[in-house]
């Protein structure tokens, strides 16, 4: 672990920095079911798997429960509704003390089947559900003035989800829109891309993604346009190697991620918009929020489920037991 990473650390575990904005975190809530194969199945085929949980999930929760790990206070708007799944959902975010300001009725939650490979890559099958039945009504009373907010593609690219784009263009020039386009980039139209990448919007974008959006080799280039266009952070989040951060001209570099065994990489970017979330929460600067977010999506790729963030004090201990 670098002397500075150990640092910022060790500050945040003794309570050297405090949450100065509000946090406000929309998306979805949906039960994962974590299976382990050896391979994908062919078309038409058959694959023996071993079940390995039932997980929260969901972009939105994910991080709701990872900045409560954090001790970062934030409004949840994660519809909850009505069956099976929604009943499990409401017992298990409670005893994560955590909770939604959307409990709405008339569908049940979705699922997510999770098919985890031997090098922890996983692929998804998600049943839709209440999550992506977004209504203009939901939102009538919610404006955030000021702070962050939190949004996935996931909900922006769904049946539902011009609701959500159009309460995100009536936002405040106040509030900075953290937001992760997510895996389904490629059958977002390219009109929807255009409304969302505007100004005020901080971007953070896995490689697929950002080669999605015409990144090639220039990582640093790609960014800098982007940031030309949203005044905002950018981000490129690059698996194991780290990641790239742009700021402004004089504020952007590699960080390195944090070195661990992969157990799978489920959660690895919602665990990674939460890091970034809470340092930008407590006022850190756009490096030490970026050292924070690979730090702890590290942590959560080392353990089985995306709903496993750490506490400041276990995400310390784990860096020093796994240092650089």
């Amino acid at each position: 672990m670098s002397n500075e990473r150990r640092e910022l650390l060790q500050t945040l575990t003794q309570g050297g920095w405090h949450q100065q904005c509000p946090v406000t975190v929309i998306g979805a809530a949906v039960m994962d079911m974590v299976v382990s194969a050896d391979a994908l199945p062919v078309r038409g085929g058959d694959v023996s798997a071993q079940m390995q949980g039932l997980h929260l999930g969901g972009c939105a929760l994910n991080i709701a429960v990872a900045l409560r790990q954090l001790g970062i206070t934030s409004r949840n708007l994660l519809p909850v509704g009505e069956g099976v799944w929604a009943e499990r959902l409401r017992s298990e975010m409670a005893q994560r003390g955590v909770s939604s300001d959307l409990q709405v009725g008339g569908e049940d939650n979705g699922w997510c089947l999770a098919l985890v490979e031997p090098d922890g890559e996983r692929t998804f099958i998600s049943i839709d559900g209440i999550e992506n039945q977004w209504q203009p009504e939901w939102l009538a009373d919610v404006t955030p003035q000021s702070g962050l907010v939190y949004l996935s593609g996931y909900q922006l690219g769904a049946r539902q989800g011009h609701v959500l784009v159009d309460w995100l263009l009536r936002l405040p020039e106040q509030v900075r829109v953290v937001l992760d386009i997510g895996p389904r980039i490629d059958v977002m139209a390219e009109s929807l891309l255009q409304r969302l990448i505007r100004p005020g919007v901080i971007l953070t974008l896995n490689q697929r993604e950002a080669q999605h959006l015409g990144m090639q080799e220039d990582i640093a280039g790609f960014c800098q346009q982007l940031w030309l266009t949203t005044g905002q952070l950018v981000i490129v989040r690059c698996g194991g190697e780290g990641g790239y951060y742009f700021a402004g001209p004089e504020d952007h570099g590699w960080i390195a991620a944090s070195q661990v065994k992969v157990v799978d990489s489920i959660g690895a970017g919602d665990s990674h918009s939460a890091g970034l979330l809470a340092g930008l929460a407590l006022g850190l600067t756009a490096s030490q929020s970026m050292t924070l977010a690979n730090s702890i999506a590290g942590y959560v790729v080392s353990q089985a489920g995306g709903d496993c963030s750490p506490t400041l004090a276990q995400l310390l201990a784990s860096e020093e037991l796994n240092p650089r």
